[in-house]
């Protein structure tokens, strides 16, 4: 029923749709060529600007909680989505004066920028879809379509902008390319602005009282001082880093806390979330390759062109969202079909599968370079198409799994758990990333393909030993995680 209602949504669905977009866009704009900018404006090595960006990623990731967390319980959902927006135009803005002032003015300005974006980008993330949620009644069976549909808006976001930002940078400057991610952000809040009285009575507790300015102002000046606090923990990562092992093991420890308190099924289904987490940060481990090592890769090893089309090697990230694009529709045909055949530990150990032959296919692809040290680029094309698979099957279900699994009063506490796994992803990511960089001053192409075939070869053989152990594993998690319906069903035939 819910697919043939899926065009018919509500006028607040296009609202938030189109938010959502415009938002992303800017986001993966920023994202695809930021790791480039580090290195060839701001006179990083590759290394240094690897786990710089592995860093910025965490910070990203572990700020989402503080955004839902405002939307929900202080100033409310929509002036969260609006705040957020506008801190994120901020940080590109001035991301865009940094490229402008070059290696000696925007060396400093960039990690202020990068903190601004950390915290928009955290106010930003969780609200658009909290505030999607509450368009529907519970029993609205539109709502999984105008989720599927609400998916397609962040692929179309990031297709359009990774294909425009890298050919705007090489034809008119980086800090140009910053501004059109700005730009996007500037439309999403004027739409959203211009537009409020669609959502007019929708969204959070706080959204439906006049505005408390003592709470609004406190939150707008805690975002500043945490957006300069980003911004000296970027330029001290060690700290950084000290912050999210505390944090990271703290969670953890408690997490297990609550797990031990209680017994039988319950336990082991939260025992299962949390290996499924596991899978989750080798997961993001090589997802975040892709605007650093791969996107270098493409930079120096692969032919810039896809089917004869001239393309700039950064614009090969957008084949992520392509291949998503295309996939998703197939998948969920495939879900619908296979049922309880295609449980969510296998789904994440084939993501596992995936993802080691996105990388192995590299390592096997670099034996028919030419004499140049160049691989066609087809080669990359069908890495990002294993890569995304495996995206779909574990990023796009881990909040399913976390609803599924997690007893509901715990909650909004493995929510932000498992976007945790993508923070502590990033960092390792930045360490993984910088294995792949060439000594100083050795440009050869050949001698940058032996040194990515040996790591990517390594990254694949290492995921697949990963996808070994949860292919032998999935039948047992798969066996705790149907339990409670098993033993319901024996309860009712006694």
């Amino acid at each position: 029923m819910s697919n043939l209602n899926v065009f018919k949504q509500p006028k607040q669905f296009y609202l938030i749709f189109s938010i959502e977009f415009w938002e992303r866009f800017g986001f993966y704009g920023m994202q695809a060529i930021l790791a480039v900018y580090l290195v060839k404006i701001l006179g990083m090595s590759e290394s240094e600007s690897f786990i710089l960006f592995g860093a910025f990623s965490a910070l990203i990731f572990g700020s989402v909680a503080i955004g839902g967390w405002v939307g929900d319980k202080v100033i409310g959902t929509k002036r969260t989505i609006t705040l957020g927006a506008l801190i994120l135009t901020i940080g590109y803005a001035l991301l865009g004066v940094s490229a402008s002032a070059g290696n000696i003015g925007g060396s400093g300005l960039i990690y202020v920028a990068m903190g601004f974006i950390t915290m928009g980008n955290g106010l930003f993330k969780a609200n658009p879809s909290s505030l999607l949620a509450k368009v529907y009644d519970k029993d609205d069976n539109r709502l999984d379509g105008a989720f599927t549909m609400y998916y397609m808006a962040i692929n179309l976001g990031s297709f359009f902008s990774m294909l425009l930002t890298p050919w705007i940078a090489n034809q008119f400057g980086y800090g140009m390319a910053f501004s059109v991610s700005a730009v996007g952000l500037i439309i999403t809040v004027l739409n959203f602005v211009m537009c409020s009285r669609m959502v007019k009575g929708v969204g959070s507790e706080p959204d439906l009282i006049a505005v408390n300015k003592t709470h609004y102002l406190g939150v707008v000046a805690a975002t500043v001082a945490l957006s300069f606090l980003c911004s000296v923990l970027l330029q001290n990562l060690f700290y950084a880093h000290a912050i999210l092992v505390v944090v990271g093991i703290a969670i953890v420890v408690l997490y297990m806390r609550e797990a031990f308190k209680i017994s039988g099924l319950e336990r082991a289904k939260m025992l299962v979330a949390f290996v499924l987490m596991l899978q989750g940060v080798v997961f993001f481990v090589l997802y975040f390759q892709m605007p650093t090592s791969l996107n270098f890769f493409a930079i120096h090893n692969i032919e810039h062109n896809i089917l004869g089309i001239s393309v700039a090697p950064e614009q090969f990230q957008a084949l992520n969202p392509f291949w998503i694009m295309i996939a998703s529709p197939i998948l969920a045909v495939a879900y619908t079909n296979l049922g309880e055949r295609f449980a969510m530990p296998y789904k994440f150990a084939f993501g596992m599968v995936l993802c080691a032959l996105s990388f192995l296919v590299l390592k096997f692809g670099a034996n028919f370079a030419n004499e140049d040290g160049i691989m066609s680029s087809n080669w990359l094309v069908i890495c990002y198409a294993f890569q995304s698979l495996g995206e779909l099957l574990v990023s796009g279900l881990g909040l399913a799994m976390v609803a599924q699994l997690v007893p509901q009063r715990m909650m909004g506490f493995a929510m932000g758990m498992w976007f945790l796994t993508s923070a502590t992803a990033a960092v390792i990511a930045g360490w993984v990333a910088a294995l792949t960089t060439a000594p100083a001053g050795l440009t050869d192409a050949n001698q940058t393909l032996a040194i990515y075939s040996d790591v990517f070869g390594k990254i694949g053989y290492a995921t697949a030993g990963v996808a070994v152990i949860t292919l032998l594993i999935a039948p047992k998690l798969t066996r705790i995680i149907r339990g409670e319906s098993e033993g319901q069903t024996e309860a009712a035939n006694a």
